[in-house]
């Protein structure tokens, strides 16, 4: 009896635990094309329809896992604010394009193209795509959200990210 507790107790919690489906990976091998996903919440955003200030390279020598991916880091305060609570700062959508997966797909997103809405990091994939999330971000949000259940389980895009290539993490 006493073998079956612990097993009852893990099948009763199994349905609450959350899974992570696949991380979005470019050439560089990292997440987030080697950015420092926490810097993005030190950056001064600045409005809808103006571009954001660049995002900040990790280095390859400060990083942490996660969800199967490799997160570089500028600093070991900011690798370590991530190691104890990387869901407050990894991007939505396991760093698929937010409005891309408002049209129900896992599209590669470029890490300079990027908004915090409601505490929360999101991505896009080129600037004309931007220009349409931008459009109406809170009803595309509301349609990435209803579409996401079904589409995180599926494999990550393999594909490269369009006019875009990284020069981070510093090695």
């Amino acid at each position: 009896m006493k073998r079956l507790l612990p097993l009852a107790f893990v099948a009763m919690t199994l349905p609450t635990l959350a899974f992570a489906g696949p991380q979005y990976l470019d050439e560089t091998g990292f997440a987030v094309s080697g950015h420092d996903v926490v810097a993005y919440f030190d950056l001064k955003q600045n409005a809808v329809g103006q571009d954001q200030p660049p995002a900040v390279k990790g280095n390859a020598a400060i990083t942490a896992e996660h969800n199967g991916a490799t997160w570089a880091f500028s600093s070991e305060e900011n690798r370590d604010k991530f190691v104890a609570n990387p869901e407050a700062f990894v991007p939505q959508y396991n760093g698929h394009c937010a409005y891309g997966v408002s049209k129900g797909g896992k599209v590669p997103a470029n890490p300079q193209l990027w908004r915090i809405v409601d505490g929360k990091l999101y991505l896009n994939v080129t600037k004309d795509v931007v220009g349409f999330w931008e459009e109406n971000i809170t009803g595309n949000l509301k349609i990435s959200e209803a579409k996401w259940p079904k589409l995180e389980p599926r494999k990550a895009s393999t594909r490269t990210i369009p006019f875009y290539s990284s020069e981070a993490p510093i090695k």
